[in-house]
């Protein structure tokens, strides 16, 4: 469920559910205690509720601050893999340019069916948190299967070849983190401490007596609004490859893998018809 309203949802659209339906429960919270209890406006009870909201206040506070931190730092890291990887991959590329032409051509469809089983195929399951390591793992086994298959003659050639197999066991490593990351989201138990702790602190803000009918309303959509954005931004840091604010592709498009997304691109190879600018 949580996967489908990112990836279905713009964030705006998200804010103002999530955000909108906690101040709408709480104004009509507000008013329905206040019209069963009316003597609780009166404020007799508000040196006792003022510590309980300190109280849980300060606790749901350090427990939000910790889980948006993590999550942020975990898309940051997302990112960063993504990152590595593609840059790895744009290495092999680079790497093959002194094989021979037979070779380095091999390498190339290999990659560019490599890069292209990640993009199209691969991420949209990791859109949808699913972690699926078979999609990519022939067209990996393929730039393996090209580099191995490849015996060096000179200095230059072989000192190139390590460079590049060095390269894709970056790949290789950063692939499994990525595809481990896509499924990861928060745990149950942060899960029931961040939710539980606003179904408990926004029914507090009820009892907060306030004669003026309005400003106790006022008072509690603020704290209704405070936390309706607090628990949006978990909601959207959850998932680090779905939603508006997930973690692009684009770098598997950009610097020397652009060449496998232009132009026309030959059935089952990915590779690009026409001539390749290196």
């Amino acid at each position: 469920m949580e996967t489908w309203l990112l990836n279905n949802l713009s964030t705006f659209t998200l804010a103002v559910i999530v955000v909108g339906g906690f101040v709408v429960i709480a104004a009509l919270g507000s008013a329905l205690t206040r019209r069963r209890y009316p003597q609780t406006a009166s404020g007799d009870h508000n040196d006792m509720v003022g510590v309980a909201l300190s109280m849980f206040g300060a606790i749901y506070g350090v427990i939000l601050a910790f889980v948006i931190v993590t999550l942020w730092t975990q898309l940051e890291t997302a990112e960063t893999v993504v990152a590595t990887e593609a840059t790895a991959t744009a290495q092999i590329v680079r790497d093959a340019q002194a094989f021979p032409p037979a070779q380095r051509d091999q390498v190339d469809r290999a990659v560019s069916g490599y890069v292209h089983a990640v993009v199209e195929q691969q991420w949209p399951l990791m859109r949808d948190g699913q972690g699926d390591y078979n999609r990519t793992a022939t067209k990996l086994e393929a730039v393996y299967q090209a580099l191995q298959g490849y015996q060096p003659d000179t200095h230059a050639e072989q000192s190139f070849y390590d460079q590049a197999v060095d390269s894709l066991g970056q790949v290789a490593g950063q692939r499994r983190a990525r595809i481990t990351q896509s499924s990861q989201q928060l745990p149950g138990l942060l899960q029931v401490l961040v939710y539980g702790g606003a179904a408990v602190i926004l029914p507090l803000t009820f009892l907060y007596g306030i004669r003026s009918r309005r400003i106790q309303v006022l008072f509690v959509s603020s704290v209704a609004a405070l936390i309706g954005f607090s628990l949006l931004l978990v909601l959207v840091l959850d998932r680090p490859f779905a939603g508006e604010l997930s973690v692009s592709p684009t770098p598997f498009k950009e610097g020397v893998l652009a060449q496998f997304w232009t132009g026309p691109v030959a059935p089952g190879t990915g590779v690009a018809d026409g001539p390749a600018t290196r």
